[in-house]
């Protein structure tokens, strides 16, 4: 079952936002999900790896075969060339449609996913929310977007076009750390809202809040 963050933890990171954003005219957006991705091509894998795992188990002990045969027949004659061919078929296609949906039934899948793939999937996803809630959607192009994704155990600071003109994406370091040792910690909205302050912090140094500079962007957390 997914985790849920329960609204004293939206109201929490809600507030960091707001409270960052209250000495800087940047807008920052917060994106929790628990999985980036399905990852369907990856239980594709498995289930063919399966498959040709049975086929190689059946071919180096091939008794294995008679016995499942045997078993059928009540051990009476020798059984035909092609119901044994059709009883491997058989078997290959349960096996691959067993892990093919037991796969995404498995509630620690994430460990069975590269870690490479799961980064780049997450770094895609992420993506796709920026072009969509923060990416030229201010004035002065501030825009970031802090993204958890917490099945994959990874996260994604993207910025704005005026933002990457100022910032090196290394600044973002010390938010990170403050995400992971909370989300260790056992408190994934506490680490949100403290890397929220730390993006808050690299803002407002080269940010500063203006006068008239308006609340562009929303700031409530936004669970997927």
């Amino acid at each position: 079952m997914a985790r849920r963050f329960t609204a004293q933890e939206h109201a929490r990171v809600t507030a960091a936002v707001a409270e960052a954003e209250r000495t800087t005219d940047g807008e920052i957006v917060t994106i929790v999900t628990d999985w980036s991705d399905h990852y369907h091509d990856v239980s594709l894998y498995y289930a063919g790896a399966a498959m040709l795992a049975a086929l190689g188990l059946f071919a180096v002990f091939p008794g294995l075969l008679d016995a499942k045969l045997a078993w059928f027949t009540g051990g009476w004659g020798e059984v035909e060339r092609h119901l044994q061919l059709a009883l491997l078929v058989v078997i290959q296609a349960v096996l691959f449609l067993a892990v093919r949906f037991g796969f995404e039934a498995l509630p620690g899948r994430g460990v069975l996913i590269p870690a490479a793939v799961r980064g780049r999937r997450v770094r895609r996803r992420a993506v796709q929310f920026f072009k969509a809630s923060a990416e030229k959607r201010t004035v002065g192009r501030t825009g970031v977007l802090l993204y958890l994704s917490l099945a994959e155990h990874r996260a994604e600071i993207i910025a704005d076009e005026a933002i990457l003109g100022k910032v090196d994406d290394s600044v973002w370091g010390n938010a990170m750390v403050a995400l992971v040792d909370k989300i260790r910690a056992g408190d994934p909205a506490g680490g949100m809202a403290d890397a929220v302050t730390q993006i808050g912090a690299v803002l407002t140094t080269h940010f500063p809040k203006s006068q008239d500079n308006p609340n562009e962007l929303p700031d409530r957390l936004i669970e997927l």
